[in-house]
């Protein structure tokens, strides 16, 4: 039997991309599935009712505006009235878009920092009492980018940055009941708005392995910490191809 049979597992931004990916990994593996959305609420509602449809009563989508931080107690007490714990909270919900210097707005800043920094850390303390009795662990999706800036998105890059110190230091603060990790991932997915097909080649070339990767290969990650890593804490795994290798 999987060692996530029976587990909940909360996906924030876990209605389409990474996160649908990461929900349907874990739920082939027996896990409960929590799809939380802000503004995707047809696919969360679509996604968990393919998972029900393969195991009645498994997942739930569960909208909350992670921006408002009054909302993560209410998220947190909504996944436990579902499923009645929470062993994984997976903070993939996030933000991204350019703001060239010179440019950047204190609308940017708050909407940037606040979903990818400021959420993850108040979601924490939010469910760390439900994480300590699981057992459980906190994943936090970060980015290669957290390391090397990205031109032209200065503030998404020093929210992640902040996500990777986050990381670390909840492995400090949470352990040894939380198991805190992070995965990094490289050019896995593209922008739903689309990408300049010269600078995609681009970007794919500079990958030890000369490709780009997909979802799967983050939700793959995600069960290693889930499922395979009992003595891994504070650690920030990159899934780019070797990306953050070959700049």
């Amino acid at each position: 039997m999987s060692k996530l049979a029976g587990q909940c597992i909360l996906i924030t931004g876990g209605a389409k991309r990474v996160g649908a990916a990461i929900a349907r990994d874990a739920h082939a593996q027996g896990a409960n599935i929590v799809a939380h959305y802000r503004n995707s609420q047809t696919q969360a509602e679509e996604l968990c009712a393919a998972l029900n449809a393969k195991r009645s009563g498994s997942a739930k989508a569960l909208y909350a505006d992670l921006l408002d931080v009054a909302q993560h107690a209410q998220l947190v007490a909504a996944t436990i009235a579902a499923f009645g714990r929470l062993d994984v909270l997976i903070n993939n919900a996030s933000t991204f878009y350019p703001t060239p210097f010179g440019a950047v707005t204190p609308a940017h800043w708050d909407d940037l920092i606040g979903s990818n920094l400021r959420a993850p850390l108040f979601l924490a303390q939010a469910a760390a009492a439900h994480l300590r009795a699981a057992k459980g662990l906190i994943l936090n999706l970060v980015d290669i980018h957290a390391q090397r800036p990205l031109p032209d998105h200065i503030v998404y890059c020093v929210a992640k940055s902040g996500l990777a110190m986050l990381t670390k230091a909840l492995a400090r603060e949470l352990g040894p009941d939380v198991r805190v990790n992070g995965i990094a991932p490289g050019p896995v997915l593209w922008p739903e708005q689309g990408i300049d097909p010269e600078l995609k080649d681009k970007i794919i070339h500079k990958t030890a392995l000369k490709r780009s990767g997909s979802p799967d290969d983050v939700a793959r990650a995600a069960l290693f910490f889930m499922q395979d890593a009992p003595f891994v804490t504070g650690q920030i795994l990159a899934v780019d191809g070797g990306r953050s290798v070959g700049w």
